[in-house]
């Protein structure tokens, strides 16, 4: 800590909680917005910045278990810590099961508290770079011509220049020419990066 920009959203019916853990999060450099309760966090719209929920188990209305199913029902990828003073294994483990960084019982410790808070936000922060990476190789790919595509699978498959050109027909200099352009929109300087990011992007040769 601190995390640059990172917004901690403390969800919580008792204002006292709310107001305590807000001036403990500022004071080590995080942004924090306070709510109480489950639909006022849902109507609130959110910069899109690294951050985390601290979130209340038990709240009239949604409770912090059903928020946890909207978000991942909407696709917020928020990492979450729970709080409560109620809390029980089965409870911790359903929430842990779905997806939540940590489950505190409360009174939290302060320390255990911006500990698990830290390890969130770095989950979050790791998470969002490697979504970003990955929208942006998806994108090259999609740069590429029809042609161009085929040879880049080719070339990941381990084929030659030559192979590649009997596989599909055509001649060795334009195989040359459609290579060049791939590896130049794909942004990488050897067949090991192209291999690696085609990998990642999961695509399957057609």
């Amino acid at each position: 800590m601190p995390f640059r920009n990172a917004i901690v959203y403390i969800i919580d019916d008792d204002q006292s909680v709310r107001t305590a853990k807000a001036r403990l999060l500022k004071s080590v450099g995080l942004g924090v917005q306070t709510f109480g309760s489950a639909r006022e966090f849902l109507d609130h719209d959110r910069a899109d910045v690294p951050g985390c929920l601290l979130l209340d188990v038990r709240m009239p209305g949604l409770s912090g278990l059903d928020l946890q199913q909207e978000l991942v029902a909407r696709k917020v990828d928020l990492p979450i810590v729970f709080m409560s003073a109620h809390g029980d294994i089965p409870m911790s483990v359903r929430a842990i099961k779905a997806g939540a960084v940590d489950f505190l019982p409360k009174p939290v410790d302060d320390q255990v508290l911006l500990d698990a808070v830290g390890q969130a936000i770095d989950a979050h922060v790791l998470e969002r770079r490697a979504n970003a990476e990955l929208s942006d190789i998806h994108a090259r790919i999609e740069s590429l011509t029809p042609r161009e595509r085929e040879v880049l699978m080719l070339v990941t498959e381990g084929l030659i220049n030559k192979q590649i050109a009997s596989r599909l027909g055509i001649s060795l200099p334009t195989v040359k020419i459609h290579r060049r352009h791939l590896m130049e929109k794909m942004g990488v300087a050897s067949v090991a990066e192209l291999v690696r990011m085609v990998e990642k992007s999961g695509v399957s040769t057609p």
